[in-house]
């Protein structure tokens, strides 16, 4: 089996550039922002970043194919990097720290295109997450600074700690009595949003997370760091992977309850 160590180094070279460039401008009084045909936000960071690492892609790595959420995809083949330049770009141009560069090797395989390789990071926050297929998954500054992630151990919703982006998406989907009731039986709820609840299902700090509408830019690099941390991701049609559409991640304990309550009366 291929160990992936060197895409992985890679892609943390492609976040090192991205950071560099998103961070020039947050907060910058002169940021350009612009409304996409789907009526979400995308930032001249936005696209300086991808067009960044498109760029060096296409000179380490010509064969891989690339798809990004401002530039579509590009070539074709076994292996294909999926690049999100700022997941968060509301919380971006408004000034909150949350939002995160996510970069992921897809390689194809017998049920479709899998991450092998996922790196998070969110410079503004000071933190990096990461994995690769079979070696685990880890935070820190570094490569060589790092520290394993695993997920919690907590076995029932009563002790649970749930994350989730917001409550518009579930009631669109005519999911939200099952969404509320959910929120009722966990101990504890908090609205992190976009990344950041995936991560800290991965370190443990949150049993169980989902959002009801998402691209394959928002979850490639999140699924490999959470399966690799020992959790679960899957859609919420329990297929898997970042294939679904939306998403619901937890420490795998809980993850068919987390289901039960976000699909009953759908």
């Amino acid at each position: 089996m291929p160990d992936y160590l060197d895409d992985l180094r890679f892609a943390h070279v492609l976040a090192d550039a991205a950071d560099a460039a998103t961070m020039a401008r947050f907060k910058a009084l002169d940021l350009k922002v612009e409304t996409k045909p789907d009526m979400t936000p995308v930032s001249e960071a936005d696209k300086a970043a991808e067009e960044l690492i498109r760029g060096q892609l296409g000179r380490a790595r010509p064969r891989d194919a690339i798809l990004g959420e401002e530039y579509g995809i590009q070539g074709t083949g076994p292996r294909r990097w999926v690049v999100d330049p700022i997941d968060g770009t509301k919380n971006y141009v408004r000034g909150v720290p949350v939002w995160a560069t996510l970069i992921s090797l897809m390689e194809a395989g017998e049920t479709g295109f899998e991450p092998v390789v996922g790196v998070v990071s969110a410079p503004a926050l000071g933190r990096r997450w990461w994995a690769a297929k079979g070696h685990g998954a880890f935070t820190g500054r570094s490569l060589s600074s790092a520290s394993r992630l695993h997920v919690s151990r907590v076995s029932k919703l009563t002790d649970a700690s749930f994350a989730y982006s917001s409550l518009s998406g579930w009631e669109e989907q005519g999911r939200l009595d099952g969404f509320l009731d959910l929120t009722r039986e966990v101990w504890r709820t908090r609205a992190y949003g976009d990344f950041w609840p995936y991560m800290l299902v991965a370190e443990g700090a949150v049993d169980i997370c989902a959002e009801p509408e998402l691209s394959l830019w928002d979850m490639a690099a999140n699924a490999i760091v959470v399966t690799e941390a020992g959790g679960t991701f899957t859609g919420l049609d329990g297929r898997p992977g970042p294939h679904s559409g939306n998403a619901a991640a937890s420490n795998g304990l809980l993850h068919d309850e987390l289901l039960g309550y976000l699909n009953q009366r759908y």
